[in-house]
């Protein structure tokens, strides 16, 4: 068997979206698995949409969730270049290469030629398929306006054994003598990327199943060619919770929203890696058993339904298992953001008081900004409940209690607000409630006693002092 060489081909139209980033890590595992190559290249032939930013929004994308290629943009290899608007020589060379061999021809049909016959097949309510008016004509090379089309072949049938949807076959008279060149010299997909799999020695093809279409046709190019047909496998689409296909108005569809919105690259990767395959029960996997045990017999051939809950379940399942300097490197952005340079060592101390509960990094971030500010901003709401002329007689002992035994430990000052809430008659929540929101600025928060000997004696009592003042009376 040949090296296994595998590709990912996005289109730079947009942000790398969660069914692009699935369809590259199955080709990244599978590549990684079997000691392969991992190809990323850039098919922007679309020049009207195309732009840079989405280029820079895919390699991003990318490299955030870790799927590092061995050939493409930036890691020049021996296929270079990667981006087929830099190809186009190449492109003209094969098709003049089918031409040679019989398989294509030249075209000089109009639109208006064509739209004529479309609609005259629309009369006779019959579908459209172009009658090889210039199939023998010999055009020749250089003439104004002249496409290239691909000859398909006028009976039989293209089969292929699809390794996720099984046996598909296609007859060819089903199909039509397509554009594979524009008189621009830009391929259409199905050549360019024919073109590029053959000189780049793709071995299998994993995309999206919305190309199988595509297949039987690429296949006779490949043929045509002189090469060996890779193997493929058609993934399933991603759905919404309705059954349709994911869009925005399901809530975030780009890889780099879930970056900013404080998701784990690591939980994003083995969320997409079981939405559409399975290995029996298990659902955590680290990136390294994810390369080990991949496999295309366990991925599913009917669409998954993307779950926002089960994704975010998992975030807060990967903050656990992070471990802390790395979890601290993916904060220090969000915290950057947030107008805070964290010391990595304080950082470290907090960390553990924060993970348990946080689903998220930035709701991780949102708690640990009130250890690195001096003073503290109130959720109003939160405010308004607990801080009020009720509460500002239990602040004050509270105050006093923190004042006295802060510099024993948490477990001290647990033991004393008990001892004040049975004295008062009260739960402990209706104490530590009120201290909690003017310590932290809210009611959701790290461990009180844990927070309050990280802020220190001096900070949590001037934060107690201020929403004592704010109270007033």
């Amino acid at each position: 068997m040949p090296p296994v060489r595998v590709r990912f081909a996005p289109s730079p139209t947009g942000y790398l979206h969660i069914g692009g980033a699935r369809t590259a890590l199955f080709n990244w595992l599978w590549a990684r698995k079997e000691k392969g190559t991992f190809i990323l290249r850039i098919e922007d032939t679309d020049r009207e949409r195309s732009t840079t930013q989405s280029v820079q929004a895919i390699l991003d994308g990318m490299k955030w969730l870790g799927l590092d290629w061995d050939e493409g943009p930036g890691v020049e290899g021996p296929h270079a270049p990667y981006f087929q608007t830099q190809r186009l020589a190449i492109y003209e060379k094969s098709a003049d290469e089918l031409i040679a061999k019989g398989r294509a021809y030249r075209c000089v049909c109009t639109k208006e030629e064509l739209d004529k016959l479309r609609e005259q097949a629309a009369k006779e309510k019959r579908g459209f398929k172009y009658p090889g008016t210039c199939r023998d004509r010999g055009i020749p090379k250089g003439t104004k306006g002249a496409v290239v089309r691909f000859r398909m072949p006028d009976e039989g049938a293209t089969a292929f054994r699809d390794l996720v949807k099984g046996e598909i076959t296609t007859q060819h008279k089903e199909l039509q003598d397509e554009v594979i060149l524009r008189a621009d010299g830009v391929p259409l997909y199905n050549f360019g990327a024919v073109v590029d799999d053959v000189t780049m020695e793709i071995t299998l093809v994993a995309r999206g199943d919305d190309h199988i279409v595509n297949t039987p046709r690429q296949i006779l190019m490949y043929q045509a060619l002189g090469y060996p047909v890779p193997v493929f496998a058609h993934l399933p689409m991603i759905l919404g919770a309705d059954k349709q296909r994911l869009s925005k108005r399901h809530g975030a569809v780009s890889v780099l929203q879930y970056r900013d919105d404080g998701y784990l690259p690591h939980a994003l990767l083995n969320y997409l890696a079981r939405l559409g395959w399975s290995h029996g029960d298990q659902e955590i996997f680290s990136p390294g058993e994810l390369v080990e045990k991949f496999d295309w017999e366990h991925v599913g051939a009917t669409a998954g339904v993307f779950n926002p809950e089960k994704l975010l379940w998992l975030d807060q399942q990967w903050i656990k298992r992070t471990p802390l300097p790395e979890l601290a490197a993916h904060l220090e952005p969000l915290l950057a953001a947030r107008g805070v340079k964290a010391d990595p060592e304080r950082l470290r101390n907090i960390l553990p008081l924060v993970l348990e509960r946080a689903k998220t990094l930035v709701e991780m971030a949102d708690q640990i900004v009130t250890f690195f500010r001096t003073g503290v901003s109130f959720d109003e709401a939160a405010a308004k409940k607990n801080l009020t002329p009720e509460t500002r007689p239990l602040l004050e002992e509270a105050r006093k209690l923190v004042a006295e035994r802060i510099g024993e430990g948490a477990p001290a000052l647990e033991a004393g607000f008990r001892d004040l809430a049975a004295r008062k008659g009260l739960g402990l929540g209706k104490v530590a409630q009120p201290v909690r929101v003017a310590v932290t600025g809210t009611t959701v928060s790290p461990p009180l006693f844990e927070t309050l000997v990280l802020l220190g004696r001096d900070e949590s009592l001037a934060r107690i002092d201020a929403a004592i003042s704010r109270i007033g009376g």
